[in-house]
């Protein structure tokens, strides 16, 4: 095995909208930690966020800090194993030189929550690029034996790869509407997300998987990766359209993923009765809705989805099978100097991105 260098260019995160590359040692791994060689890392919507100093992260008058200065950003990893002790390695199921993806949250194993099975609820909440585990836009970067390890093949693309975690948490969102064969499900967004919940989607057969998107482009894309109908709001009467293809009912199931506050109310109008909402989009501000349509109007089911419990491996085999269109779901690469282009493409919501990624070995 080569020498390592003994410092590494790494993001660092100061305050909102104070992000500095900056030198860093290369971080020795402890007797239980892994070193890993960072490929790709993506650049999510929460990302974006915390960088603008969204109070969810930052904390403000009714609620404390979460993110934590200091740390390295980015939870959408994938590298290569380059340390790491045998018992390490053992407990990971990995070998130097193998690549794993790694999930975003590093369970404490202690809390009521680890403890029932839901890890991915983990009471301290500790999160790769967040609070507590510096993440992966660095160069290299340490994972702790509590963390969650995949393979991953080295035959596609390290920005491919990263795409095992915004798939994964899309997966979950899929699975907590319990989807049915009959079920016409609407999936509001064509974005990272809402592209992982479409593909999810239509890996359980259901009747109907509609998009909606307002750019065109994105709603083609959404067709390649299993969207049976697509509609642009801004073009048509998509509740006119929603009803004419339910006997006047609405949708059995609606998926928000835009992140965007009008999305909700849109939801829970498309929705007939008895129908289900999840929610997996994390929103820069509060979002006020008629409740009454949720209870007295029609008796809804409102779910929220977090994470990607238990869906990185149905994820990676989708990745691996090479069926998606990767290359135009993962459209922007940058280096670690152009971190800031990484972000600002992420901002652009009417540019040409769809998933923006940062290879730091670029």
């Amino acid at each position: 095995m080569s020498q390592l260098p003994a410092t590494m260019q790494a993001v660092v995160m100061h305050a909102p909208e104070d992000y500095r590359l900056e030198e860093r040692p290369v971080p020795t791994p402890a007797a239980d930690e892994l070193l890993i060689q960072v490929e790709a890392v993506g650049v999510c919507a929460s990302d974006l966020k915390a960088y603008a100093g969204a109070a969810k992260f930052w904390g403000d008058e009714n609620r404390d800090r979460w993110v934590e200065p200091g740390i390295i950003p980015g939870h959408e990893i994938t590298g290569t194993v380059v340390q790491g002790s045998d018992e390490i390695l053992a407990h990971h199921g990995v070998s130097v030189g193998d690549r794993i993806v790694v999930e975003q949250i590093v369970p404490c194993g202690e809390c009521m929550y680890c403890q029932r099975g839901w890890y991915w609820m983990c009471a301290p909440h500790d999160m790769f690029g967040f609070k507590h585990y510096h993440g992966g836009m660095a160069e290299y970067m340490i994972v702790p034996k509590l963390a969650r390890a995949h393979r991953i093949s080295k035959d596609i693309a390290p920005q491919h790869a990263a795409y095992a975690e915004p798939l994964s948490c899309s997966m979950h969102a899929v699975e907590r509407a319990e989807l049915e064969f009959d079920d016409v499900v609407v999936i509001a967004g064509a974005g990272p997300i809402g592209l992982g919940a479409i593909i999810g989607a239509a890996h359980k057969n259901p009747k109907l998987v509609i998009a909606l998107d307002f750019d065109d482009e994105k709603l083609e894309l959404a067709k390649k990766c299993g969207a049976d109908l697509t509609l642009n709001p801004s073009k048509v009467d998509i509740y006119e359209e929603i009803r004419g293809l339910t006997g006047g009912y609405g949708a059995d199931v609606y998926i928000e993923c835009t992140g965007h506050p009008s999305a909700v109310p849109q939801g829970l109008n498309l929705l007939r009765k008895l129908g289900r909402f999840v929610e997996y989009s994390v929103f820069k501000e509060n979002v006020s809705v008629d409740w009454s349509i949720i209870s007295d109007d029609k008796e809804l089911d409102v779910r929220g989805a977090h994470l990607g419990p238990h869906t990185w491996p149905a994820a990676i085999k989708i990745i691996e099978k090479g069926d998606l269109p990767l290359d135009e779901i993962c459209t922007h690469q940058f280096g670690l100097a152009d971190f800031q282009k990484a972000l600002d493409s992420v901002a652009d919501s009417a540019g040409a991105s769809v998933k923006v990624s940062i290879l730091p070995g670029r």
